[in-house]
């Protein structure tokens, strides 16, 4: 991503600054929204969820977090004693993690992700990130992947929410529509918008944990547990299958 197109990562760095930034989403049916903000990447583990630190208790050895934003995750298990690789698609939230302690982070995307970065015995992706695998073809092409990256017994611990867990209307007509054109009902096309900052479109996959298990199909790695919020939003830990 170009630096005239990172809208989250100029967020980040304003509100560092002290500012108050306001980000928007956009979503490709016209609906244009508030994200939740870049102050949530830079929360204190004092205010996570029961959701997120259980799921991290089954944190192992190397560590690779994606999509590690301002590096809270990052700098939580760095703080446990992991070797942690952070990785961000947004030259802005580079700046912002190595500027707040995270030892190693690149600028690079998820499809980058290979043998030169190592091997790794968790695969790190909060923040909803499991979203980064933004399609059905490309999220089983990764796991696949990420199974030849990762240690005999290692895992990857994820964050999303279910996105058929709604009543408005307007997210129901867009799952509607997305079947229509042959594609999974939580996988949006959004970009975000800061100031005169706007990042390309992407893909966002948005999965209910049966859509969940589903892809995990074929590609080496299965369910273990998953952790419940009080809404949508929940947490998995995904092992390598061993049958």
């Amino acid at each position: 991503m170009r630096s005239d197109q990172d809208a989250p990562g100029q967020a980040m760095l304003d509100f560092m600054e002290g500012l108050e930034p306001v980000e928007l989403v956009e979503r490709d049916d016209g609906m244009i929204a508030p994200s939740g903000g870049p102050a949530a990447y830079f929360t204190d583990p004092s205010t996570w969820s029961t959701h997120d630190l259980d799921a991290l208790k089954h944190v192992n050895g190397r560590v690779l977090d994606i999509g590690c934003g301002a590096g809270r995750v990052a700098l939580f298990l760095q703080a446990q004693g992991h070797e942690v690789v952070g990785i961000d698609l947004s030259p802005g939230a580079v700046e912002v993690s190595k500027r707040r302690g995270v030892l190693d982070v690149r600028q690079m995307s998820i499809t980058q992700v290979g043998p030169k970065l190592g091997y790794f015995d968790t695969i790190v992706m909060y923040g909803n990130n499991f979203g980064l695998f933004a399609n059905e073809k490309r999220a089983r092409w990764l796991l696949r992947r990420f199974h030849r990256l990762t240690s005999e017994g290692g895992r990857i611990i994820v964050e999303t929410l279910d996105p058929y867990q709604t009543e408005e209307e307007s997210h129901l007509a867009y799952h509607r529509r997305n079947r229509a054109r042959g594609r999974m009902g939580g996988q949006v096309r959004i970009r975000a918008r800061y100031k005169t900052l706007c990042t390309p479109w992407f893909d966002y996959l948005l999965v209910s944990k049966e859509e969940m298990e589903g892809l995990l199909q074929g590609t080496g790695w299965r369910l273990e547990a998953t952790f419940e919020s009080e809404g949508p939003v929940y947490t998995a830990v995904i092992g390598k299958d061993k049958s």
